[in-house]
């Protein structure tokens, strides 16, 4: 009922930037949090960054002043400016978007993942 796609994963050297896109579609009413999660092989998925429907963010402190997340509601577009990378950073990323299909019905839902490898 909802899709998710991601773009925008890709290899950089350490100190370079990327930024991820992730847009929903489908049967959505309204969509309250987006945000995005990372994992490593053999680790559990953490979230990196959140940002509510009034624009309120949060980060994981390791990525604080370097990643910004945002959001383009009209699009039901979120994004992840990552700059600063790390070789820590690399992981599998993926989007999660949670809102109402209905009045009575929630969702939350992750995208299928955009590898970033930060290497020289």
């Amino acid at each position: 009922q909802v899709q998710l796609v991601e773009s925008g994963g890709g290899m950089v050297q350490p100190g370079g930037s990327l930024r991820l896109a992730c847009t929903a579609s489908g049967s959505i009413l309204s969509i309250e949090i987006m945000g995005w999660g990372r994992q490593v092989p053999g680790k559990q998925r953490e979230l990196v960054a959140l940002i509510s429907s009034g624009d309120s963010t949060n980060y994981v402190d390791s990525v604080k002043g370097r990643f910004t997340i945002s959001r383009d509601t009209a699009k039901n577009t979120v994004y992840l400016q990552m700059n600063s990378l790390k070789r820590e950073d690399t992981a599998v990323y993926y989007c999660n978007v949670r809102g109402r299909l209905s009045s009575i019905s929630k969702f939350e839902s992750w995208g299928q993942g955009t590898q970033v490898t930060v290497s020289s």
